[in-house]
């Protein structure tokens, strides 16, 4: 829990040996905002969802999701797309989408 150095003692031997420093302030690297979703990248998508719409996976996922069939859609989506991790996501967007469509029935 405490800082390197707050442990080093300031001596060249011993168990907390080493030169005390202080920590360096590093400007964030580039790399640090990799998967952040930027506003065109957003707006670029949104549109695209717009005019092309719905795969048949997900208009498919999204009819399972309608009749209470969470697992089914999870097992079809794994099939179709490869891993267990892009299959929740999947699954996750296809809930998102039929959420905020009924919400908007209301």
């Amino acid at each position: 829990s405490q800082s390197r150095a707050e442990t080093m003692s300031g001596l060249a031997v011993g168990l907390k040996k080493g030169l005390l420093v202080e920590k360096r302030k590093l400007a964030p690297r580039p790399a640090s905002r990799k998967g952040k979703l930027g506003k065109h990248v957003k707006f670029v998508r949104e549109v695209i969802r717009e005019i092309a719409g719905y795969s048949p996976l997900e208009r498919r996922c999204i009819e399972l999701l309608r009749n209470g069939r969470d697992k089914r859609c999870l097992k079809l989506c794994k099939k179709r797309l490869g891993t267990h991790k892009r299959a929740k996501s999947k699954r996750e967007q296809c809930a998102v989408f039929l959420r905020t469509t009924q919400r908007k029935a209301k």
